[in-house]
């Protein structure tokens, strides 16, 4: 049989090393020898001696639910073999984290990341009722962070005299050393009369950077997630 499906840009080949890797632009391949973490649903194969565990509230201590339901469903993944992970054929990235780095991502980002890491879900401060009830998974440790995101996200620095004000729906994640707060974009009146639609920001202020993604997350999409 031949097909350019066959050649080597489509042809899972065999882990040089234990950990995650880039399998392409859509999926991350993890070659499991021990443990590590995943959305529930995500993985799309494996391969060798593999166990999956739906974990609920508490992954080894590092998973709190918030006390409104929101959070990350993951599952365990342990053993020796290797794994793939995908999430509705969106674009993969991947994180290293290193000692003194917290990064702060959405939820819905996260795609699989070493048992190394510690993570937590927070309440975003400053967002109160108002943001929607915005929960972000905390990361942070040592290991490697698989992300996803709806086409390819844009990373924004951001400094002390600059802040940058982001779409609630659209922002992925930020460093640690960000401040955060609401930001209104419109006067009451102008909500009334019918504005831009663009009435609620989530500001960010400090030094480090802001990923977002090209898209604000659709009413259906949100459900999914």
């Amino acid at each position: 049989m031949k097909s350019d499906l066959f050649s080597s840009d489509h042809m899972a080949q065999p882990a040089l090393a234990p950990g995650m890797t880039l399998q392409n632009a859509k999926s991350i391949k993890y070659a499991v020898n021990g443990e590590m973490f995943a959305r529930q649903g995500a993985m799309i194969a494996y391969r060798g001696d593999l166990q999956f565990e739906r974990k609920g509230q508490g992954v080894g201590g590092m998973l709190k639910r918030a006390m409104t339901g929101e959070g990350l469903p993951l599952m365990a993944v342990r053993g020796q073999g290797e794994a793939w992970f995908a999430h509705e054929a969106q674009n993969c990235f991947i994180v290293d984290v290193e000692p003194g780095d917290v990064l702060t991502v959405n939820g819905r980002n996260v795609l699989c990341f070493d048992a190394t890491l510690s993570y937590e879900i927070k309440t975003v401060k400053g967002s109160g009722i108002a943001g929607g009830g915005l929960f972000n998974s905390v990361f942070s440790g040592t290991g490697r962070l698989g992300l996803v995101c709806d086409g390819n996200p844009l990373v924004i620095p951001v400094s002390p005299h600059q802040p940058v004000y982001v779409d609630t729906d659209a922002v992925v994640g930020w460093t640690a050393d960000l401040a955060t707060s609401l930001h209104r974009s419109q006067s009451i009146g102008s909500m009334i009369r019918g504005g831009s639609g663009e009435a609620v920001q989530l500001m960010l202020k400090g030094e480090g950077h802001v990923i977002v993604r090209p898209s604000e997350v659709t009413p259906q999409k949100a459900q999914q997630h």
